[in-house]
């Protein structure tokens, strides 16, 4: 984690990191040690997935220390120039804000909209200036700690996943499609594609099917509400404290809707509890569940559905969720033996038309948006009468908690993941020994761009940290009716809001990243080297200060390379102003002159010292005049100038282990106003690291190790 002082280490992790008392399933699930027949996933016998409902992760954890939310240093720009915070509102913007209530976690929140045609209008073409326009002002709400302190501590004691998006730019259906088979049909066959919520009735083969081929036993948990088949309406009732809220997707498949009991699709996707037998008591919701875990019978694989007052579909509070959660978690502690053995994942199926601020990584669409070494077929919607061409996804970031006893500590992972990394871990913790297990659904591109959640644990070493989790007791609904929605007001007076203080453990990444860009100045061009020496493919998303220019996208394999040229005389002038944003803060800007008989001429390349911890920045003056070079380190404050002559090449280095692989460096010219190359991002070592000091608030500390 770098050559720190324990005392600065311990200032850098915040306040948020305090340990104090922790009530009694908590402190169970976090002392009970982990399997450890192996030190690998295949000490991992139980994976549950329990899916929640439309919030997106600046929403519930912009506020959060330590992750990549309302702090980001390198948050992109808008075509106005504003940052991404300043989302237009007619004639004004409207940034992030929260409601003034009080319990303002107990609140019922307005529900904006978050289809397709609205979901992508927002992203306007990788632009992402539409948001208010398209989803109301209730779009740009965020909780913090005191609203939502379960969801908070809850991250704090286990890992929070800071770059998982939904899959789909679209609705609950088609992301829960992907969930459970990989795709939403994207090839046209079986019914689909399906971008919206028609629930026509489709016929692909979804990843249950493969379990059960291979004899892995799996189930859904679920309450039957008033039936689940077409006349009970596959669990969605209009009482929203019974039945699955129809999000067992998997009875929208024509092999579900005709299995009949005694047959596998039936009893373990068609069953659940009755809570309507017992007045509708909460407590009961989960009687098959804790039952499978008393008696030993839990499967290898199980899907979570909740009632919707339980889901955290706004309007219903996300409080109500939190004691839904910690109920799974209660009975999961309850026997040592199966929660030692257990990967619990607790996510986010869209983000409900909630604001984040990461623009998702998405494929190009054509030439002039950008270019991939890895196949996109199936990725591109073509289009409808309904329905505009547009790519798949990614879509919004949203929530994902990872809560094993291979997870504890509080630690963030920041490697891209969507739905399908959850198959995918089940694909790793099973599929050597049952190859069909393989899931051919997925594309190339999204197999290639998202990972598949294993660096999130840390099986070969379990932390055994302690973090506090407040009871959710108070969250049990007080009645069980339904209630109007909160009227939400902006402030009059706005303001980026104030990201918690503070560093979290930062689980080590797979990337290896580099863009360097180099202006002719003859013809004008710019162009910018994408080349990628990790272990997994990324995304580059690139900018233009020119609203001329649409956002263009790279997606690049490990060891390959791409270049994109932009011409500086189409943007309308002489200047160029281009900005590079890819995973885990990684960021390049190259502004300046094109053209003039004093247009600098510099090749500014920045490599990796992976084994030394450090950077290495070369600069090469191709022009005619002496360059005074200054380049300033963000995080220290130190200014470095270089006079290099005509044809010459000057190189320093950087050490990273006081930043924990951190970097931000600015490249000027003293005699030329205008110009600024910008480098950022982190170098991976293999190694766990922190998360960024600059966006915890931390480069004094860092400046005092």
């Amino acid at each position: 984690m770098g050559n720190v002082k324990r005392r600065t280490f311990l200032k850098m992790m915040g306040a948020g990191a305090a340990s104090t008392a922790l009530p009694g399933s908590i402190k169970r699930a976090l002392a009970i040690p982990a399997n450890h027949r192996t030190g690998t996933i295949d000490d991992v016998e139980h994976i549950i997935i329990l899916t929640q409902e439309n919030r997106s992760f600046d929403h519930y954890f912009g506020n959060l220390r330590g992750v990549r939310g309302f702090a980001d240093p390198r948050a992109v720009k808008l075509p106005s120039g504003q940052s991404v915070w300043h989302q237009p509102n007619g004639m004004s913007e409207l940034l992030p804000f929260r409601p003034d209530v009080a319990d303002f976690g107990m609140q019922f929140l307005p529900d904006p909209p978050h289809g397709w045609n609205d979901s992508h209008a927002a992203w306007n073409e990788g632009n992402y200036d539409q948001w208010v326009p398209n989803k109301g002002a209730v779009t740009m709400t965020y909780y913090t700690r005191d609203d939502i302190p379960f969801h908070y501590a809850l991250a704090d004691a286990f890992t929070v996943c800071d770059a998982y998006y939904c899959s789909v730019m679209g609705p609950t259906d088609p992301n829960r499609y992907h969930l459970w088979s990989g795709w939403t049909g994207n090839d046209g066959s079986g019914g689909g594609p399906v971008v919206s919520n028609a629930e026509a009735g489709y016929s692909w083969t979804t990843y249950p099917e493969r379990l059960q081929s291979a004899g892995i036993s799996w189930k859904v948990y679920q309450d039957t509400g008033n039936g689940l088949d077409a006349n009970g309406y596959w669990g969605w009732t209009s009482d929203p404290y019974i039945g699955n809220y129809g999000d067992n997707s998997l009875l929208y498949f024509h092999q579900y809707q005709n299995a009949q009991p005694g047959e596998p699709l039936a009893d373990l996707a068609k069953t659940g509890t009755d809570i309507l037998a017992y007045g509708r008591d909460p407590l009961r919701l989960l009687d098959n569940f804790r039952e499978d875990v008393r008696t030993g019978n839990l499967p290898k694989v199980s899907w979570i559905c909740a009632p919707e007052a339980f889901c955290e579909h706004p309007n219903f509070p996300p409080d109500f969720g939190a004691w839904y959660i910690s109920q799974f978690i209660d009975a999961l502690t309850a026997t040592p033996e199966v929660w030692s053995k257990t990967a619990l994942f607790i996510h986010y199926d869209e983000g409900g038309g909630f604001f984040d601020h990461l623009v998702p990584p998405t494929p190009p669409q054509s030439d002039a948006q950008g270019a991939s070494t890895v196949d996109v077929t199936s990725e591109l919607f073509p289009g409808d009468s309904k329905f505009p061409s547009a790519p798949y996804g990614l879509g919004t970031r949203v929530p994902m908690m990872v809560v094993s006893p291979w997870s504890k500590g509080g630690w963030v992972n920041s490697q891209v993941f969507d739905h399908t990394s959850l198959i995918r871990f089940i694909e790793t913790r099973f599929a050597k020994d049952h190859p069909e297990l393989i899931e051919t659904n997925i594309t190339p591109w999204r197999r290639a761009v998202t990972g598949d959640l294993t660096t999130a644990f840390d099986f070969a070493n379990s932390n055994a940290a302690r973090v506090n989790l407040p009871s959710t007791e108070a969250y049990l609904p007080p009645d069980q009716v339904r209630h109007p929605s909160l009227v939400t007001v902006p402030p009059t007076n706005q303001a980026i809001p104030q990201q918690e203080t503070g560093v979290r453990p930062a689980r080590a990444l797979p990337y290896a990243l580099h863009a360097n860009g180099t202006i002719n100045t003859i013809t004008g061009d710019f162009r910018i080297k994408f080349e990628n020496t990790g272990r997994a493919a990324a995304v580059f998303h690139v900018r233009a200060n020119n609203a001329a220019f649409t956002p263009r996208s790279y997606t690049v394999e490990p060891h390959r390379h791409l270049h994109g040229t932009w011409d500086v005389r189409a943007m309308g002038g002489t200047q160029y102003d281009l900005s590079v944003h890819g995973p885990n803060g990684f960021f390049r800007s190259f502004t300046g002159d094109a053209f003039g008989p004093h247009a600098p001429n510099l090749d500014v390349r920045m490599g990796d010292e992976t084994l030394r911890h450090g950077v290495v920045m070369e600069i090469a003056n191709h022009a005619a005049e002496t360059a005074r070079v200054r380049i300033v380190d963000q995080y220290t404050g130190q200014h470095v100038l270089e006079v290099i002559k005509p044809g010459e090449t000057e190189s320093r280095r950087w050490s990273l282990r006081h930043t924990f692989g951190w970097y931000d460096l600015v490249v000027t010219l003293d005699d030329v106003p205008g110009f600024e190359y910008h480098y950022a991002g982190h170098v991976e070592t293999s190694e766990h690291s922190m998360s960024d000091p600059a966006m915890g608030g931390c480069l004094s500390v860092i400046d005092q190790a």
